[in-house]
């Protein structure tokens, strides 16, 4: 059995075994570098150092995402402290021959620059630095302590508490308060409890979620477990979107390398708990990313969303108390539990604790992954992280929340990203999409690309989202048409009012937000569209 002294010895044995090589090369094989050709760069170090006969003091590894997306394929060298940006298999041989004098200067990343130096990474701790399909390596960065202690010394009550200490909101949209949830799914009656971790990622532009668990899944797991213990459940299920293959391959292989090690099955740390974890693939449905049609889908049924209340928490998979949380909440829980929820609640702000994990899209320089205190504000994350806008674009607007948020203009660059800040100004949090707009999209095309995302994704079985969604896009086709009138303008926003109020989920409610911002900040290209004045591009992909 599992037990302190063995995760010792596992992770003694991992940083020894790093220890004996002078060097080691990390190769970013996340799904933005793999894309880049990533793969073929690390094939191609290992054969330099092949060549070169410094296998036995050079460890090439693969890793998860450095954050610096734009820049893949990604790799750094240790203990040199380099990072090398838009990698070429040719450059390996320079590489390998730089390991013992000075880094490449014209492949480095400069790390001094805000888009690393404002980052302060408690999910991303991990990311970029270990191999994600070695249980060993997320144990010598003190996986799995926090489990086994939790088991070994406190009770669930005392987890719980920790995770109420911490302030910490779920990650995934509206930031309900994550212990408060648990509570309540801890207090409920029922033999049978469920976790459940919703990885159906599915706004436009998002990859926070897909990032971490290709990067490192045995957080995910690890805070999944935690919560198990800590609400009485015995199964979890991981509801992962089917177009992240390499997302599943690993989840996969941390999930077996989990169960070997006895961190996941029967008598966990030698104790009386037991805890399994199934993966469930999503077909690519949006609204499943809505707690109650997510459990609908595991359940094997169409995933249709059902009114609440009866809460998930009291009536969720199978009719049992069952807590949801997304990637990224999950992924906080190890280390809150670890250094405390005092440790965790000091980030941040008052009502928004700790970090959140924004992906920057869209017109801007470094488009890419990062962690940053609640509370920081949009210039900050735009321009001295993002680096602005590519030369010759001008700044208009940056879409957060994705098609549930809304489109923030310039006047409101200084607004502090908490909850409340953002859904004061008509947007919200949502899973951390950050897309950036430039002065050459028309508004009223961002506002249409979003609701047509919104009509398609309509599961239909509410007549306010179904309709209204598809009406809402017709007035907006006349919009960009030059066909609209100012009648059309009121009906516009009468049917923005029905649809926010009387749509049945998440989905529909929220859909009519990029009008509702656009309209609010950027009124004046639907009055030059009814004028026939302004332009427009025809179609919008922020």
């Amino acid at each position: 059995m599992v037990s302190l002294d063995r995760l010792d010895k596992i992770a003694h044995k991992a940083r020894e075994s790093q220890r004996a090589c002078d060097h080691s090369v990390n190769v970013c094989t996340a799904a933005a570098c793999q894309s880049a050709q990533s793969q073929p760069v690390l094939n191609a170090l290992k054969q330099e150092l092949k060549n070169a006969g410094l296998e036995s003091r050079c460890a090439v590894r693969s890793v998860g995402c450095m954050g610096p997306c734009a820049q893949g394929p990604c790799i750094s060298v240790e203990p040199q402290g380099a990072l090398y940006g838009k990698v070429r298999p040719e450059d390996a041989a320079e590489v390998v021959a730089s390991l013992s004098t000075t880094p490449v200067e014209r492949l480095a990343i400069n790390t001094s620059t805000p888009f690393f130096q404002r980052q302060t990474k408690i999910v991303l701790a991990n990311s970029g630095r270990i191999d994600p399909e070695k249980i060993e390596d997320y144990v010598a960065a003190n996986g799995y302590r926090a489990l086994l202690t939790a088991l070994t010394e406190r009770t669930p009550a005392e987890v719980i508490q920790e995770v109420v200490k911490s302030g910490l909101r779920g990650r995934g949209g509206a930031g309900y308060p994550t212990g408060l949830k648990w509570n309540t799914v801890a207090k409920a009656a029922g033999s049978q409890k469920y976790v459940i971790c919703n990885a159906d990622e599915g706004d436009p532009g998002a990859f926070m979620d897909r990032a971490v668990l290709e990067s490192d899944p045995h957080r995910v797991l690890e805070g999944m477990t935690l919560a198990a213990y800590a609400v009485g459940a015995t199964r979890g299920y991981i509801y992962v979107r089917a177009e992240y293959p390499l997302a599943i391959e690993r989840l996969r292989a941390a999930l077996r390398q989990a169960a070997r090690q006895g961190l996941l099955g029967q008598r966990i740390g030698d104790t009386e708990f037991n805890f399994d974890i199934e993966l469930r693939l999503g077909g690519g449905a949006f609204v499943c990313g809505e707690e109650t049609a997510l459990i609908a889908s595991i359940e094997g049924r169409r995933g249709l969303p059902r009114p609440r209340p009866p809460f998930p928490a009291n009536y969720g998979l199978f009719g049992c108390p069952t807590l949801i949380n997304n990637v990224e909440t999950f992924a906080n829980i190890a280390p809150i539990v670890d250094q405390g929820g005092d440790w965790f609640a000091s980030r941040g702000t008052e009502k928004s604790k700790g970090t959140k994990v924004f992906a920057l899209a869209g017109q801007i320089v470094n488009g890419g992954l990062i962690e940053v205190p609640m509370g920081i504000t949009l210039r900050e994350i735009v321009f001295d992280m993002g680096g602005g806008l590519p030369t010759g674009k001008k700044f208009k607007a940056v879409q957060t929340g994705g098609p549930s948020g809304g489109c923030i203009p310039e006047a409101h660059l200084d607004l502090p990203v908490d909850y409340e800040s953002l859904r004061a100004v008509g947007s919200i949090m949502g899973s951390g999409g950050m897309i950036v707009i430039d002065d050459g999209q028309n508004m009223v095309d961002v506002a249409r690309y979003f609701m047509d995302f919104c009509m398609c994704e309509s599961c239909g079985k509410c007549v306010p989202c179904r309709v209204g969604t598809a009406m809402m896009q017709d007035l907006l086709n006349r919009f960009c048409g030059r066909q609209a009138t100012s009648r059309d303008l009121a009906t516009l926003r009468h049917l923005c009012e029905v649809v926010r109020e009387a749509s049945l989920c998440g989905l529909g409610q929220s859909a009519p937000n990029p009008v509702l911002s656009t309209l609010q900040y950027f009124e004046q290209e639907y009055l030059d569209a009814i004028l026939g004045k302004g332009r427009s591009n025809g179609h919008a992909s922020p």
